[in-house]
């Protein structure tokens, strides 16, 4: 079984055990989408509790530090106790967009130290197509968890070591965006010098399912993954992703958390396009 995803199937054999100790994230966000808690309202798997991407996953966005810096590990800690998170629980984290939100719990999680995190495989909508059962409207609040996190379990890197990154630099944006055609979002288009493009949505199959193990590898291999890999976005959320998609393949990453939102902010950072 993958370290890293859950079937919808196995899903449901988890919420039928009595004995597992589970808890379900439901964190669904999408870039000028502010609708989340209300998607969750009109429809959520059973227990799940909304998880906002912007106030429980991000600190306060700036120009120093991106659009989604991390946040700071007593207020993650917090957070994640409200959720109900306890020591030895298995997390279980969804969306409706194939990852690219849930992925940032689960990078989030696995960097402060909880080992057993998966992103279900197709969200929402594979969830659905399995026969899982949806449910509206709100929750009982969790009991309030006691789990304690700690810091760096997972790799990363600021945006001097991305400058000088000696291994592959991966860029998840959208192509156009990595060439400098297109820029809606930060003051500056182009990418990092030295970066190679890697679209996150790439990693997925057209029905949202994340490409076997096998056909990740080759994707990132023939990009020239090896040693040392490094992914950036447009602001640390998709990176996650990209992130998710290389374990998959067996291949560590780490992640730049201030991503272009924050390189692109800095005059002294050099732009290359193509």
């Amino acid at each position: 079984m993958s370290a890293v995803l859950i079937s919808a199937e196995d899903l449901r054999d988890l919420l039928s055990d009595k004995d597992s100790q589970l808890r379900i994230l439901d964190v669904r966000w999408a870039l000028g989408d502010p609708d989340g808690p209300q998607h969750y309202l009109d429809g959520h798997i059973p227990g799940a509790v909304f998880v906002d991407l912007e106030t429980e996953l991000a600190a306060p966005p700036s120009p120093s530090r991106g659009r989604h810096p991390l946040p700071e590990l007593a207020h993650l800690q917090k957070c994640a106790r409200s959720w109900g998170l306890r020591t030895g629980d298995t997390v279980v984290v969804y969306d409706a967009t194939g990852g690219m939100a849930a992925a940032r719990a689960w990078w989030l999680l696995r960097w402060a130290g909880v080992s057993d995190v998966r992103i279900l495989n197709g969200g929402l909508p594979a969830w659905e197509r399995a026969g899982g059962k949806v449910v509206s409207g709100t929750e009982s609040d969790p009991e309030s968890g006691d789990i304690v996190l700690s810091p760096g379990h997972l790799p990363t890197i600021d945006a001097d070591a991305a400058a000088t990154w000696p291994g592959l630099l991966l860029d998840a944006r959208a192509g156009e965006r990595f060439h400098g055609e297109v820029e809606p979002i930060d003051p500056r288009a182009g990418h990092i010098p030295g970066a190679v493009s890697a679209p996150t949505a790439e990693n997925l199959t057209p029905d949202g399912l994340f490409k076997s193990p096998a056909e990740l590898r080759s994707r990132f291999t023939d990009l020239g993954a090896a040693d040392k890999v490094a992914v950036y976005c447009g602001s640390g959320v998709t990176a996650a992703h990209q992130i998710a998609a290389l374990a998959e393949a067996g291949i560590e990453a780490a992640l730049y958390p201030g991503s272009w939102s924050q390189w692109s902010n800095d005059p002294k950072r050099p732009v290359a396009t193509n």
